[in-house]
């Protein structure tokens, strides 16, 4: 475009001052030159993108504009739900649809006042850190929220883990106290020994003092004791640490997330203004509350925008629409995963008479998108890029088939972000001559970048608790010399009108049943239990499922482990979504010269026994141990008939 530009302008000046034409004739003369180079495409793209846009950008100023404000005026995540309160005090906010139990605004109010009192009362004060340990339901979010009433920072620890994992968290979070659900309690007696003693334990449901840690209390009645008046509030700004959530990322154990007040309100606002939802819709919440899409994408509509949201213990297929029309509800949210089990339930009328109209989440693939919204009649799919604590969050707000957000080809310099081209094996990012990373053009995969800008709490990084984790987030000379972008790990491609889509997560994490696993965390847990010998874990695609499965190949003779007391003991170490559906045992596995395993071979053999002459097994659900896998399992596998 520079070089079109330079020869338009060289032909404008020769014909003026050289030839001495008239303007009406250089005017028409570089308009045809313009069109013959290739400029009809930009103005095609112009046309077909314009309102989009202006849509776009019209979002983008107004939460600005809106953070700008918040920013100066000192306000924090429990300040503007008390402003949410106040508009409609009786108005539902939460319904929890395992008991039924509806709270309004106020009831949530008071009883988020009550956790705020009864913490101040056991000592803590802001700055402290608690760590919340418990499934879905409406105390869920009273008990983070009358912590950051109080300036307490709330871990929210993911209710899969156990063992080691739930140690790490709990251990590095340093929380002082630790509110678990009743639920949770045999996970938290696991542990319990190693635990610092000082910790305060605290447990919310159905009481039964020989089934928790010694020392525990139960909550609920000191709640209902507590003051219920709001408590002075803590010096805390917009830019103050709100809570914290655990993401598993491409180095071993979970690690905590920092998301501050503006990051909050940014991701839920985003989503209000961009998806144009508005103050009566009702939403349909079964996603983990742990996590930023249910805690934050979905709770956050109700908190910041007076939504009622409807909260599920757990998502259910067979369940879901009589859910949504029960309560009326008008937006649901999804993963890529749960779209496939709804399309594989057997086709009911309940399905079509519901009043959904827009579907809101991530990870939708391109192939089951439109049998997704015809056969349920959702009119907008608005699916959005964004991981916790990146910074190049995207949206698809004209619902394009397939893409999760895009970015300007017009005005791509008002969104700092940009797919740079990488080794895809390596993830290394691949520079030019002058040291600066090489843009992709439309067609061409690349890692997905968003430049920092640590004043703008836009285009902030706020990372991770360890400060370790986030070096290998950010790179130098990404834009321009001089200066810094995260790093998404994220392989997406954009298209000539600047859609994009999302091609491939990297690195040493693969995602599986809406979860993110980390490869080195699940390869120590099986060399430990396999003798300490080598093993390698990487994801391989099944046809017909959402993101890739596990597979672990081991250096050890199959004769010498016992599958079925294998299968066992990883039901105790390790959750549900990461243990591995497949195993091949081999000789040895190829190291690179640092010693990390060359994974690349392995999986583009995958599962197949045609290719791998190995021994190879996969986890039979149904019996839940691994079985050895010939050549009729795997045609049964990649026709979708054997479950996993």
């Amino acid at each position: 475009t520079m070089l079109l530009g330079a020869s338009l302008l060289g032909v404008l000046l020769f014909s003026q001052l050289v030839l001495k034409l008239p303007w009406t004739q250089v005017g028409f003369s570089l308009l045809l030159l313009y069109l013959g180079s290739g400029g009809w495409r930009f103005i095609r793209i112009f046309f077909k993108t314009i309102r989009r846009d202006i849509f776009g950008g019209l979002v983008l100023l107004k939460v600005k504009a809106k953070v700008r404000r918040y920013l100066r005026e000192k306000r924090t995540v429990p300040i503007l739900f008390a402003s949410t309160v106040q508009r409609h005090p009786d108005k539902t906010a939460l319904i929890f649809e395992g008991t039924d139990a509806r709270w309004t605004f106020r009831q949530l109010d008071d009883y988020s006042s009550s956790v705020s009192n009864f913490l101040q009362a056991q000592g803590l004060a802001s700055g402290n850190v608690a760590a919340l340990f418990m499934e879905n339901r409406n105390e869920f979010v009273g008990l983070w929220l009358g912590m950051a009433k109080l300036g307490v920072e709330a871990a929210l620890i993911n209710t899969n883990l156990r063992r080691d994992a739930l140690r790490h968290c709990l251990t590095t979070s340093r929380a002082r106290a630790l509110i678990f659900g009743s639920e949770m309690a045999p996970a938290i007696c696991e542990i319990h020994a190693s635990l610092d003693p000082s910790v305060s334990l605290f447990c919310s449901g159905p009481w039964k003092p020989s089934e928790v840690p010694a020392g525990t209390k139960h909550l609920d009645p000191l709640l209902e004791d507590a003051p219920k008046h709001l408590p002075s509030a803590p010096d805390k700004g917009f830019t103050d640490k709100l809570f914290y959530i655990y993401t598993s990322g491409t180095t071993g154990l979970p690690k905590a997330a920092i998301i501050v007040h503006s990051r909050y309100y940014r991701m839920a606002a985003l989503v209000y203004y961009g998806f144009r939802m508005r103050p009566d819709d009702i939403v349909y919440d079964c996603l983990p509350l742990y996590h930023s899409a249910g805690n934050i994408v979905g709770m956050g509509q109700c908190l910041l925008h007076g939504l009622t949201v409807v909260i599920r213990k757990k998502f259910s297929a067979s369940r879901f629409w009589d859910d949504c029309i029960k309560y009326n509800c008008t937006i649901v949210q999804y993963i890529g995963e749960l779209c496939r089990y709804l399309l594989n339930q057997p086709p009911r009328e309940v399905e079509n008479q519901h009043q959904v109209r827009m579907a809101i989440g991530n990870g939708l693939r391109q192939s089951i998108w439109t049998d997704f919204s015809s056969r349920f009649n959702i009119p907008q799919v608005a699916e959005f890029y964004g991981a916790t604590e990146c910074n190049c969050s995207l949206g698809n707000f004209d619902s394009q088939v397939g893409a999760c957000g895009f970015n300007s080809r017009i005005l791509s310099f008002v969104y700092p972000i940009r797919l740079v081209r990488v080794n895809e094996d390596t993830m290394e990012l691949i520079r030019g001559p002058d040291g600066i990373c090489i843009p992709c053009q439309p067609g061409e995969p690349g890692q997905l970048v968003g430049r920092i800008i640590q004043k703008d709490p836009l285009r902030r990084f706020d990372g991770y608790l360890n400060q370790g984790a986030n070096n290998k987030k950010i790179a130098n000379d990404v834009f321009k010399k001089g200066d810094q972008a995260y790093l998404s790990g994220d392989v997406l491609v954009m298209d000539e009108l600047g859609y994009l889509y999302f091609r491939d997560r990297t690195g040493d994490t693969f995602r599986w049943k809406g979860e993110n696993v980390s490869t080195t965390e699940v390869e120590g847990t099986l060399s430990r239990l396999l003798d300490m010998a080598d093993v390698a874990v990487y994801g391989v695609e099944v046809p017909g499922t959402e993101g890739r499965a596990g597979m672990a190949a081991v250096a050890s003779p199959a004769s010498s482990c016992d599958l079925e007391h294998f299968a066992k003991v990883l039901e105790k170490e390790l959750p549900l979504y990461a243990r591995p559906i497949f195993l091949r045992f081999l000789h040895e596995l190829h190291k690179t010269g640092t010693y990390k395993f060359q994974k690349a071979e392995l999986r583009k053999e995958g599962f197949d026994p045609a290719i791998v002459k190995e021994p190879l097994f996969y986890l039979d659900s149904r019996k839940g141990s691994y079985v050895p896998l010939d050549q009729e399992a795997y045609t049964r596998i990649q026709a979708g008939e054997q479950k996993l």
